[in-house]
């Protein structure tokens, strides 16, 4: 059921924390009792994790030498993994705040992915690299990784940091193809296909049984952001995949490569782009302005704009109930926004 506008002007929750721009949102499934996470990442450093919900804080990840540009949780919230300007990717144990992996590169990682699974052995990573690598998380190397970190425990207690991170044996996907720096890789709901958005302008959908493009798309512009989203906009779909480029934004089929069900064209340079297939509307957020856009799929038009924040509006994305959406933004911010009839959260 759509969203009426009167409900969508709510005042927004901020959630405080981060120094410096936030890069990258991203939100758990709903476990249990209804509850999901959310993840920060941030140039200051340090990924934040919150109650989805509430944007209450429940722990910092310390241990990343340089800017983080992407945050995402595992289905069930058992793990995150973030990608650094420290030339590594980090996974982590959410309960104990523990770094399970440090995952060396050659140059800054901008992206990272978990396979849709409850707690995945797997992680695909992309970054200034130009390659797409695969790493298998249920093996570790002999010799093991530094790295430090401080749990999230739930009531903001700090443990003894840990040194016992280890890495682990990764391949590479399609070497040579990339021509630019990946900047999103995403799962689609087949564990056998994820998606590859780089600085060259192209999308790519690869499976990892034969290691080869299955699908490409030029795109008008660099890429912003490219995210899946689970709920479809037909019914032959397995949900969307979202991404903002250019002036553009475009919608696939996330069940079917390369299969474009929409592009709508604005008039700004679009940073990034979140969908909600139930209603029919999607947000963007845009790199000139402040300002987080609501439109109607079907019209391409823009109907409703969130005004809160006070730099561009770097990350956008639902919630998995699709009853708030998140914003991160370059004032170092993130604002939760209530998208759902009567009370919900703390809007009571």
């Amino acid at each position: 059921m759509a969203a009426p506008a009167e409900t969508t002007k709510v005042v927004p929750l901020t959630c405080h924390g981060h120094s410096r721009p936030v890069t990258h949102i991203h939100f758990s499934a709903v476990v249990d009792d209804d509850q999901y996470y959310l993840i920060s990442a941030c140039k200051d450093n340090n990924p934040m994790l919150r109650d989805g919900m509430t944007g209450d804080w429940i722990g910092t990840f310390i241990g990343h030498k340089g800017a983080v540009w992407q945050a995402r949780l595992s289905q069930d919230a058992t793990l995150a993994a973030t990608g650094s300007a420290d030339f590594t990717a980090k996974v982590w144990d959410t309960h104990t705040g523990e770094t399970l992996h440090t995952l060396q590169h050659s140059h800054i990682v901008r992206s990272i992915a978990f396979p849709p699974q409850a707690r995945p052995q797997i992680l695909a990573t992309g970054g200034a690299e130009k390659k797409l690598r695969i790493f298998d998380l249920s093996r570790s190397d002999s010799s093991p990784a530094t790295g430090t970190s401080t749990p999230p425990a739930a009531n903001g207690g700090t443990v003894v940091p840990s040194n016992g991170s280890t890495t682990a044996p990764s391949f590479e996907i399609g070497p040579g193809v990339h021509q630019g720096t990946i900047r999103n890789v995403v799962w689609t709901p087949d564990s056998n296909v994820l998606v590859t958005a780089s600085e060259d302008q192209m999308l790519r959908w690869w499976d990892l049984r034969t290691r080869a493009p299955v699908g490409e798309y030029k795109l008008d512009g660099t890429v912003g952001s490219c995210e899946i989203d689970p709920s479809p906009l037909t019914e032959s779909a397995q949900g969307s995949l979202s991404v903002a480029a250019g002036k553009s934004v475009y919608f696939f089929d996330a069940g079917r490569p390369a299969t474009l069900i929409k592009q709508i064209k604005t008039d700004y340079e679009v940073a990034s782009v979140a969908l909600h297939g139930a209603s029919r509307k999607f947000v963007t957020g845009t790199v000139g302005d402040t300002w987080v856009r609501v439109w109607d799929f079907d019209e391409g038009k823009e109907k409703e704009m969130g005004k809160g924040h006070h730099g561009p509006i770097w990350a956008c994305t639902f919630s998995p109930d699709g009853k708030l959406y998140a914003t991160g933004s370059e004032d170092g911010t993130v604002k939760l926004w209530k998208f759902t009839n009567g009370p919900y959260g703390l809007w009571r």
